[in-house]
């Protein structure tokens, strides 16, 4: 097995984990290096797939304010939003967006060169800013993927899947990788790792996340001792193109219904006012379930949103993406109605951390998707997501300067023992078939711990749970990508699913048929290695 050390370690290629190499790279003293480990190619990952947009709370938009955002998303969060952190975030967008403009990364503007701001749902204001028209995410990846490849102290490892954090004494001294073109294993320490692993969005049959998204920084946080907060919450997109393209659903953005896009039924009846007087532009938790009352009670896979009121023109230049995959489809949106379907999007739990990005495992950050920062709450408003992305880099490598980042010299042997599990004399493994049991998997967790849930489903999604970890005899050290993936997709499947147990109220995104009410305490969940589901929630 091969050794190496490197001052600091950055686990994920989004735009959390880029803009945080290039920030720390920047500014931060390294004298063993700099590391970026990506399991795909550089420049793949989820962020590239967020269309809508960014927050930016910005000095020049005289129409918005820091307050106004602060109370849009603390409403969105259905309680769970931590003010603090809200309020740090919303503060430090205009500074760290005009950073991202140095590294190339460049916003729609008019013709006399303003940036150009959007609406979304639950937003007071127009406050989002765009790339591309409808590429925002692959815009400022593009870009930061660029600077990283130019920047020559980074290094990059791509094809390269962390399995296991090396943590003794809750102190984390590096990571264990493995690269799935070589087969080989490599031992790397560091006493700085920074999650950016992104979310979970393939634990579900319908999802708009890439193949990539299965809860990887997720599952290794947790087996390394880390606090998770807030498991339950999961976010169902509501509207995803209803036609199956592969691992994944296309996002029909929530801007298409910002810009006025109605949403109907086959014979173009809207529908939404029965729900909410916000109607289309009511928060995500509640026009999915909408969506998903309608599909049943009429019987039928989808809805429609309707978005030929907005002007041709308008609608070819701010959504040329959405526009050219509905037409690969035989849909023309300034004419036809778009087929949509509700489908995982965004995970609001994750690895509990601080404004420092720090974790409860000394050593060990986490950043974006994969972190739970309180921002989002129970509930996330749109197009905050690359916002926390980018100001958590942000502050993480603000932090980093602070600190002495010395490579850990003496390997104790709790971490040895860690290492000797790897490296022990190959044994033959039964090969398995993973494609089925993923399948399996996300059929539990779609259609058991999904949009709607209540104790009766959850508790046969914890016994099919059961019976499918039978069926994967693999307690650590796997044979390929795809089996260490699934083996993470099955200890977020089951966090998820003992937090939606443990919460009986509805909250968010988090809504239990048995317990439709929220409870007049609003407290986050917590989940950590070792904990037992008390009795009391079978």
């Amino acid at each position: 097995m091969k050794y190496s050390k490197y001052s600091t370690i950055i686990i994920g290629s989004g735009i959390a984990g880029l803009y945080a190499a290039l920030k720390i790279e920047q500014q931060v003293d390294l004298p063993d290096g700099l590391l970026l480990i990506t399991k795909s190619k550089l420049g793949e990952s989820n962020s590239r797939y967020a269309q809508g947009g960014m927050v930016g709370v910005m000095k020049e938009n005289k129409a918005d304010s820091t307050a106004s955002h602060i109370s849009d998303t603390i409403k969105a969060g259905a309680g769970l939003s931590e003010f603090n952190t809200v309020k740090y975030i919303s503060e430090h967008s205009d500074e760290v967006i005009k950073d991202l403009l140095k590294f190339g990364v460049e916003f729609d503007r008019d013709e006399n060169n303003n940036l150009c701001f959007t609406k979304e749902a639950a937003h007071s204001v127009r406050r989002i800013l765009h790339s591309g028209g409808d590429a925002t995410g692959k815009m400022i990846e593009k870009a930061l993927c660029r600077k990283v490849q130019e920047n020559e102290n980074i290094e990059v490892y791509e094809q390269t899947d962390a399995v296991e954090l090396l943590v003794s004494g809750n102190e984390c001294k590096g990571v264990l990788v493995y690269n799935d073109e070589t087969q080989e294993y490599e031992t790397i320490y560091s006493s700085a790792v920074i999650l950016a692993t992104g979310g979970i969005g393939q634990l579900y049959k319908y999802t708009t996340n890439p193949v990539g998204a299965t809860g990887d920084g997720l599952a290794i946080a947790y087996n390394a001792g880390a606090v998770m907060q807030d498991m339950e919450f999961v976010q169902f997109h509501p509207t995803a193109l209803a036609i199956d393209c592969g691992e994944n659903r296309f996002l029909i953005s929530e801007a298409v219904r910002g810009e006025g896009a109605k949403l109907c039924d086959s014979d173009g009846v809207e529908f939404m006012a029965k729900y909410d007087e916000r109607k289309e532009l009511a928060p995500r938790d509640i026009v999915t379930r909408a969506i998903f009352n309608e599909m049943k009670k009429n019987n039928t896979d989808n809805v429609y949103l309707n978005a030929a009121c907005i002007d041709s023109k308008k609608l070819a230049k701010r959504f040329p993406n959405i526009s050219q995959k509905c037409l690969e489809n035989g849909i023309d949106i300034a004419h036809d109605f778009i087929p949509v379907a509700p489908a995982a999007h965004y995970y609001m739990g994750g690895v509990k951390t601080n404004l420092k990005g720090e974790t409860s495992v000394s050593g060990l950050y986490a950043i974006g998707e994969v972190a739970s920062t309180g921002l989002h709450g129970g509930n996330r408003l749109a197009s905050n997501s690359l916002l926390e992305c980018v100001v958590c880099a942000y502050s993480v490598a603000e932090y980093l300067k602070s600190i002495e980042l010395k490579t850990p010299k003496q390997i104790d042997e709790n971490i040895k023992s860690v290492i000797d599990k790897y490296t022990d004399e190959e044994i033959i493994l039964d090969e398995l078939d993973i494609p089925m049991m993923k399948k399996k998997l996300q059929e539990i967790m779609w259609n058991k711990v999904g949009i709607f849930r209540d104790e009766h489903s959850l508790l046969s999604a914890v016994d099919d749970l059961e019976h499918l970890k039978t069926e994967f005899p693999r307690s650590y050290k796997c044979t390929s990508r795809e089996e260490y993936e699934f083996r993470n997709m099955l200890i977020t499947s089951e966090l998820i699913i003992n937090s939606a147990l443990m919460r009986k109220e509805s909250r968010g995104a988090h809504y239990r048929t048995d317990y439709p009410q929220s409870n007049e305490d609003c407290v986050h969940s917590i989940i950590t290695k070792g904990y037992k589901v008390p009795d009391y929630v079978k």
